[in-house]
């Protein structure tokens, strides 16, 4: 029976053996060695792999892999041009480029690194603060700007806000080393020298005229950042930097400032609308001062009015009245037909040309030339203008250069209102003759003195410093030049409208004007108070232009109120420039020979 049970266990365990896949044997040696092998070979041949896969990388794929790393780090940097700095004749500074810095932020890395309770914290409140925000206003900008890598928070900071940021050191807010435009001269110098805007472009005066000489062109440089977006290291430079040139404007400072502030008092005291006034050198058409009121101030533009940024003496234009008769008798004395002593009747003081009345202030009767324009006398210069053939009369103001600009070159200059037309009636001529029915600007106005100062030639007007001025067109007689100027002595002697000009020590030779502004299709109750001169009559050097635009209450006449001012530039900028004194007798002014309403003639 135990041998039974036996033989029972055995196959049992066969079965088992067989369920299970086959006889349950120990591994043989040769299996257990070939396993081994098998392990030892795959752990030599994988580094081998490896070191082999790395050696071809390193020596066949080098470039390509070198490339591909640097073009994650590697980029291109602007390196700002400095713009040339403008400067006046006598090299003083006017414009000029200063270190700032602006403050921009990577918004993707500013959301990502600063946690919720940022927004809480006294960091949040101090950077709103730096850049003039609340902390809501802040957190709304980030916002609308989310995910962007650039984009400028606060422009031109001052040094102090500048230094805030840097200690706040908040993860994705940088500082961007810039410049910015300064003008030292601030208002004295705004209209001619403009300002640019915030990125350095000129868009207004010299600035905007002389952009591209001022500008220079900016450089590039390799740099490598790191995720957070801090410079590593520096590259190749690429392309240097080219600085843009400086420019030395034809102004005087001097005379400049000395034009500003007594066009200004004047401005003040007779409450006018605005005014311009002008200063040229007769013997290269230089601009050496150029100033306009109202004005404003380039380095604070918060509060800045559109209108204060006309440069009226370029722009504005108006009728020159009176100060058009030297040009008339200067078209007489060309055409042959009259002298300085030519004899005109004005009597009785009003005539009717083509239906329209001329008149004077006074029957001032029979008056020479030189008288005519003395006194102002409408009368005297409309039949003079009718006398002479048309072609020979209007002519002249087209070779004087009105209706054209005066070639400075300034944007937004006006070429003034001079009609051509085929026929001229007698009220036409008659009108244009005392200043009326054409729209001049104060720099045409001071060329065409220039012209009679400097024995009748006509030059372009320069803001710009020029060793070899131009020679001109020659429009007139040195000798017929010369007699207008001397009739335009006359009006600053006693008898004259225009004593209030003369300038002590020295010969000065000049014509008053007023003239009414037209409103509504007609002329209306404010007047333009002008003086046009020239001095020292021996040697003329200056020619000074005065516009007082709109002067309120009962003194609104040129000899007036834009005289005195011309007698104040006048003086001091033939002192300043060294111009020796002319006159026979250097002692004060004579006393001022006028009626109450500064009128001595006709129309002052």
């Amino acid at each position: 029976m135990k041998k039974g049970f036996e033989d029972t266990q055995r196959l049992a365990q066969s079965v088992v053996r067989q369920k299970n896949g086959g006889a349950s044997r120990k591994a043989s040696p040769a299996l257990f060695w070939g396993r081994k092998v098998f392990v030892a070979t795959l752990l030599l041949i994988l580094p081998a792999a490896i070191i082999a896969r790395a050696g071809y990388m390193q020596w066949q794929t080098r470039a390509f892999l070198q490339s591909e790393g640097d073009a994650r780090v590697t980029r291109l940097s602007r390196l700002q041009a400095w713009r040339g700095t403008i400067m006046d004749r006598n090299g003083e500074e006017l414009a000029i480029s200063v270190p700032s810095q602006s403050v921009w932020v990577d918004t993707k890395t500013f959301e990502t690194r600063n946690a919720e309770t940022f927004w809480s914290s006294d960091k949040a409140a101090r950077l709103a603060r730096t850049v003039n925000l609340e902390v809501g206003e802040l957190q709304a900008w980030i916002s609308n700007h989310s995910g962007r890598r650039f984009d400028y928070l606060a422009r031109d900071l001052l040094p102090a806000q500048s230094e805030t940021i840097r200690e706040l050191d908040i993860p994705g807010v940088h500082l961007l080393e810039e410049q910015r435009r300064f003008y030292p001269a601030g208002e004295v110098t705004a209209h001619i020298v403009g300002f640019t805007d915030i990125d350095g472009r000129g868009i207004e005066g010299a600035e905007k005229a002389y952009d591209k000489w001022l500008k220079g062109k900016p450089g590039e440089q390799m740099i490598k950042r790191d995720l957070l977006g801090n410079v590593f290291e520096l590259g190749d430079v690429i392309r240097p930097p080219v600085d843009g040139q400086n420019l030395m404007l034809s102004i005087d400072s001097r005379i400049q400032t000395l034009a500003y502030v007594e066009l200004k008092k004047e401005v003040v005291r007779t409450r006018a609308a605005g005014g311009s006034a002008i200063v040229l050198d007769v013997t290269s058409g230089e601009v050496l001062a150029m100033v306009n009121q109202p004005s404003y101030n380039p380095n604070n533009r918060a509060s800045l009015k559109l209108d204060a940024l006309r440069n009226r003496a370029l722009t504005d234009v108006f009728e020159p009245g009176s100060t058009f008769k030297p040009f008339t008798a200067l078209a007489a004395i060309e055409s042959g037909r009259f002298t300085p002593e030519s004899l005109v009747d004005t009597s009785p003081g009003a005539i009717k040309v083509n239906g329209f009345w001329v008149r004077d202030d006074h029957n001032l009767g029979r008056l020479s030339l030189t008288g005519i324009i003395q006194k102002s006398s409408n009368i005297g210069v409309s039949k003079i203008a009718m006398a002479l053939p048309t072609d020979v009369f209007i002519n002249n103001f087209y070779r004087l250069g009105f209706g054209v600009d005066t070639g400075t070159g300034f944007p937004g200059e006006s070429a003034g209102l001079f009609r051509e037309r085929t026929r001229w009636s007698d009220i036409e001529k008659a009108t244009l003759a005392y200043g009326y029915g054409i729209g001049v600007t104060a720099a045409q106005l001071a060329r065409a003195y220039a012209a009679l100062a400097n024995g009748g030639r006509l030059l372009p007007l320069g803001i710009v410093r020029s060793d070899r001025p131009a020679a001109g067109e020659r429009i007139a007689s040195p000798r017929a030049t010369a007699q207008v100027v001397s009739m335009m002595e006359q009006v600053v002697q006693e008898g004259g409208t225009g004593v209030r000009a003369q300038v002590k020590g020295y010969r000065v030779a000049g014509k008053t004007g007023t003239a009414r502004k037209a409103a509504h299709g007609d002329y209306g109750d404010d007047y333009i108070s002008v003086f046009a001169g020239l001095a020292p009559i021996s040697d003329p050097r200056l020619v000074v232009v005065v516009v007082v635009d709109s002067p309120r209450g009962d003194h609104y006449y040129g000899g007036e109120v834009a005289a005195p001012v011309f007698s104040a530039i006048m003086e001091r900028s033939l002192r300043w420039l060294d111009i020796p004194p002319d006159a026979v007798d250097s002692g004060l002014p004579v006393a001022w020979q006028t009626d109450e309403s500064g009128n001595a003639g006709g129309a002052p």
